[in-house]
C-alpha cells in the first residue's frame, strides 16, 4: 500500500536560525488584507522544523511540509532548499 500523505501543510520561508542540532527555525511570511482599510499588510510567523543532515543554514530559503510531532515545537519537516545563500 502507498504512502499516501493527504491535506499536510506546505510552506515556503527564510531560515531565521540554525544554531539547534538537527532543527531549523523557519520565518513564513503571508499578506492579509485589512478588514476596513482594504490594505494589504504581511504578517509573520516562525516555526520549527526538523532539518536531518544539518544542511541548511542561515537565509536559504526551504519549503517545509507538516508532520506528526517530532518535539514539543517541531511539527515541520525540511522537505527541500529552494534557494540556497552563497
Amino acid at each position: 500500500m502507498e504512502n499516501i500523505q493527504k491535506n499536510k501543510r506546505e510552506l515556503i520561508g527564510i531560515i531565521v536560525s540554525d544554531k539547534m542540532d538537527k532543527s531549523v527555525v523557519v520565518q513564513v511570511e503571508r499578506f492579509v488584507q485589512h478588514k476596513v482599510y482594504k490594505k494589504f499588510m504581511k504578517r509573520y510567523k516562525k516555526y520549527h522544523a526538523h532539518d536531518e543532515k544539518n544542511v541548511c543554514s542561515i537565509g536559504d530559503t526551504v519549503k517545509i511540509i507538516e508532520t506528526r510531532p517530532l518535539s514539543k515545537l517541531k511539527r515541520f519537516r525540511v522537505s527541500g532548499i529552494v534557494k540556497k545563500t552563497v
